[in-house]
């Protein structure tokens, strides 16, 4: 873990070895002006090559490697235990058990979904087929379009319902209609493993390659009116809010009380539809397809969501195309991984609360927390000294910053699993059980006083968030970790980089982004801005979007820079802050090398650390169609050619592949 030590102490330690992990990693055949990020990480990328089982690998596989260990520790010792039924320890143990469990997994085959089966087959008319759609989306199937109970955008203090468009089977809607030789292959590959899934069935009221074609019709259907990535960036034309009556205007096919009284849903003033065209083609896709096309779809999505729990025909083919033709992964990871990804993802908190305890300690949670406040400081600082903005708007922002709330190392208050059922004996069963439990535990948030202590993260988890609603950051205890470095090796350059400026400074950042920037200080979705400072701030942004829209990775493929800007705001302004934060330090005022280093040197190859990552093509190309993060890479290089500490740090010079005149550099915060 991350540790606060000053410099002191820490330098003295250092000095006395050859090298530490930034040298290490540092290529010095590359120059740093050229490409900063292959520089700082180039000899690590070299020596690590991505496992077979992985889509890509870096200091967040290295981190999750260490967590996998503490973790398995804690469920090995609960699948064995006899606790008593009902307690936490017992439904870990036991869904952790039952998955393993391959013996009788393989030996029940597809009966303990039959229900679900049986309740698609018994579907006779557009009734039925509704009330089917709403039980299998409760139970984690994805089906045409998405409902879940969120805080309101424009009322931070309640809990409304949303609507939101969904339903495909390839990772976006850009799959289905881009036409270069990657994707059309990936189209083909997709169709063919439709009628593979579909064949091991084994339904007599199936053909799998006439009904994947049907399937593959009604999603293309869906896809055509689906937003792309960066039109659903826009908060305000995602917050179309709508009576019963409304929604039934723009749907008349479709009985949405029905739809909704079968999700748990009775009550309600309104909804809020994210996107009022998709509504439309669902509507029109209800009449156009038949009763058993929408059969083939459901089963195709019934089998395709569960297909991690059932036998191994069916894992293997989604593994097939979702993890070699999608990602380019080899083989799988050890079942004993998947498991526990399958247990964190489900109970991850229940996990958490056990993990928190042998790992991470309230003296450690305070040390982070002052680097939050450290941090926190930074910025209201550099806001205060804003030239662009008006004295009106920064106030403001300012008190925006100090309401922050900061989430840090793991939860106050944990969730109440009591109505979970967990057993040994099946495991889909139990997926089945945590998908319902999760759904109501969303649904029943409907009426009842925000839960601004909740978490949407555990604590054993390698990320970070910030949450404009409840307008908070949230940093997970896992997210500071360096994998295999001891706390006496660490100092204020890295700790500032690594977490202050890369996780911390992002994070605060994400609230004064193009998104986060329109939420106001209590969460909620409100313009404080004047309209030249808004103006201003658009035409900041601009050249951040051009920059990022002329990067090419994979011959071809741009980054989409209107995708991304958030990200890559957020990025710019961390290094900033953090920068400013790591300028206070002792270490930094004394200037002493550390291995041949510069402390600047240090905070930077620090930075360059914390986005380490090599990833393969095929997960490079769906990371730029699906993702508002731009590539590791990018992350590095992108914003450090707009910071002028940067070049004084490394001597870049006109003429360096990286330099850009000071006249193109982008400055925001």
């Amino acid at each position: 873990m991350l540790s606060f030590l000053f410099a002191g102490t820490v330098l003295m330690a250092q000095e006395k070895t050859k090298g530490d992990f930034l040298t290490k990693a540092i290529d010095p055949s590359i120059k740093p002006g050229d490409d900063f990020y292959k520089y700082a990480t180039g000899t690590w990328v070299k020596n690590n090559p991505i496992p077979s089982s992985e889509s890509a690998w870096g200091v967040g596989n290295l981190v999750q490697e260490e967590t996998y260990a503490r973790i398995k520790t804690i469920l090995a010792e609960a699948s064995k235990s006899n606790s008593s039924k009902g307690s936490n320890k017992q439904k870990v143990g036991d869904f952790y058990f039952a998955g393993m469990d391959t013996v009788s997994i393989e030996k029940l085959g597809l009966k303990p979904l039959k229900s679900e089966l049986d309740l698609i087959n018994s579907v006779k008319n557009k009734k039925d087929l509704y009330k089917a759609i709403a039980t299998l989306q409760k139970e984690g199937v994805n089906l045409v379009f998405g409902v879940f109970v969120d805080q309101d955008a424009m009322n931070s203090d309640r809990y409304s319902i949303y609507l939101w468009q969904d339903g495909l089977g390839l990772p976006n809607r850009d799959y289905y209609f881009r036409n270069d030789a990657r994707t059309e292959n990936i189209r083909n590959e997709y169709k063919k493993h439709l009628s593979n899934m579909l064949a091991l069935l084994k339904d007599k009221n199936l053909s799998p390659e006439k009904d994947a074609a049907i399937v593959y019709k009604i999603e293309s259907f869906l896809a055509d009116s689906s937003r792309k990535l960066e039109d659903l960036r826009d908060p305000y034309k995602n917050y179309n809010k709508m009576t019963l009556n409304e929604l039934s205007a723009i749907s008349s096919n479709i009985d949405w009380k029905v739809i909704l009284t079968g999700e748990g849903i009775k009550d309600f003033d309104y909804i809020v539809v994210g996107q009022p065209e998709f509504v439309k083609q669902i509507n029109a896709a209800f009449n156009k397809f038949s009763i058993p096309e929408w059969k083939a779809y459901m089963k195709w999505q019934l089998v395709n969501s569960f297909a991690n729990c059932l036998g191994s025909s069916f894992e293997q083919e989604r593994f097939h195309f979702r993890g070699t033709v999608i990602s380019g992964i080899k083989e799988q990871r050890p079942r004993w991984k998947r498991i526990q990804d399958a247990t964190e993802g489900q109970l991850g908190e229940l996990l958490g609360q056990v993990y928190v305890q042998k790992y991470y300690s309230a003296e450690t949670k305070k040390r982070y927390e002052k680097l939050v406040d450290n941090i926190i400081d930074a910025f209201r600082e550099r806001l205060q000294k804003l030239d662009w903005m008006s004295a009106q708007t920064k106030e403001k922002a300012i008190a925006k910053l100090n309401a922050i709330t900061k989430k840090v190392g793991y939860p106050d208050k944990w969730k109440d699993f009591s109505k979970l059922s967990v057993d040994k004996n099946t495991y889909v069963r139990n997926v089945i059980n945590a998908n319902k439990f999760w759904s109501d535990y969303s649904i029943n948030k409907l009426g009842k006083p925000v839960d601004r202590l909740e978490w949407n993260m555990t604590p054993q988890t390698y990320n970070a968030y910030y949450n404009p609603s409840n307008n908070e950051i949230v940093l997970p205890a896992a997210m500071f970790i360096i994998p295999g470095v001891p706390d006496s090796l660490l100092d204020d350059a890295i700790i500032y980089s690594y977490a202050g400026a890369s996780t911390i400074g992002h994070e605060l950042t994400h609230g004064f982004d193009d998104q986060g920037r329109q939420y106001d200080a209590k969460g909620n979705l409100s313009n404080w801005w004047t309209e030249d400072d808004e103006k201003n701030f658009n035409a900041r942004t601009k050249p951040m979007i051009d920059q990022f829209n002329n990067f090419i990775c994979l011959d071809s493929m741009h980054i989409n820079g209107e995708a991304t800007v958030g990200e890559n705001i957020a990025d710019l302004g961390g290094l900033v802050i953090g920068l400013d934060a790591f300028m206070k330090t002792q270490q930094y005022k004394d200037g002493k090398e550390i291995n041949g280093l510069t402390p600047l040197q240090r905070f930077w190859l620090g930075y360059a650390y914390s986005w380490l990552d090599d990833i393969r093509p095929e997960s490079l190309a769906r990371q730029i169609m699906t993702d508002v993060h731009s590539p590791a890479f990018l992350r590095v290089n992108g914003p450090l050619s707009n910071i002028p500490e940067f070049y004084k740090a490394f001597n870049i010079q006109d003429g360096d592949k990286m330099y850009r005149q000071e006249k193109d550099r982008v400055k925001i915060w």
